[in-house]
C-alpha cells in the first residue's frame, strides 16, 4: 500500500452485505486518522441514488470521501420483448476540487487498498464535482459495456 492506509473488517463485512445480501444500498467510507478506511454511512436498501450523493457529500465542502452503491437500472437488449434489470456495484473516489491537496493525495493513493480489499464492483469512477457525481453520468459510465 503506498499510503499506508489500511481498510478496516467493518468495510468488508459492509461490503458483503451490499453484494451478497441485498441488505444496503450503498456504504460511505471515510479515512480516520490518516490510517485507516473504515464506514461512515450505511444506506438502506429502499434509498435512492440522491440520499447515497447526500451522504458522500454530508462532511462538507471539500471533503473527500469513497462510496459504494449498488446501483439498478433496466437495460433493452436488441430483439428482446422486455428490458432486464441490472444491477452493477460501483466504487466511487469522491475528491471534490476544492478539497485540501493533502486530503486529495491521501485519498487517490489509497483508493488501490480499498480496491483490492473490495472484489467485484464492477466500476471505478472519480468525481471532482456535480457534473461527474450526477446519476446521468454514474449511469453512462456503467452502461459503457453493455451489449445492445
Amino acid at each position: 500500500m503506498a499510503s499506508g492506509v489500511s481498510v478496516s473488517d467493518a468495510c468488508k463485512t459492509v461490503f458483503d452485505e451490499v453484494k451478497k445480501a441485498k441488505k444496503h444500498r450503498y456504504v460511505v467510507f471515510v479515512i480516520k486518522d490518516d490510517t485507516l478506511i473504515d464506514v461512515e454511512a450505511i444506506g438502506d436498501r429502499d434509498a435512492s441514488y440522491e440520499d447515497y450523493v447526500a451522504d458522500i457529500q454530508k462532511a462538507g465542502k471539500g471533503m473527500c470521501r469513497y462510496g459504494l452503491f449498488d446501483y439498478e437500472y433496466l437495460h433493452t437488449v436488441q430483439g428482446a420483448a422486455e428490458p432486464t434489470k441490472k444491477q452493477k456495484l460501483f466504487l466511487m473516489l469522491w475528491c471534490p476540487d476544492e478539497a485540501k491537496i493533502k486530503a486529495k493525495m491521501l485519498y487517490s493513493s489509497s483508493f488501490d487498498a480499498l480496491k483490492k480489499s473490495l472484489t467485484g464492483v464492477a466500476k471505478y469512477v472519480e468525481a471532482t464535482d456535480s457534473s461527474e457525481i450526477s446519476r446521468e453520468e454514474v449511469e453512462n459510465k456503467l452502461r459503457a459495456n453493455d451489449r445492445s
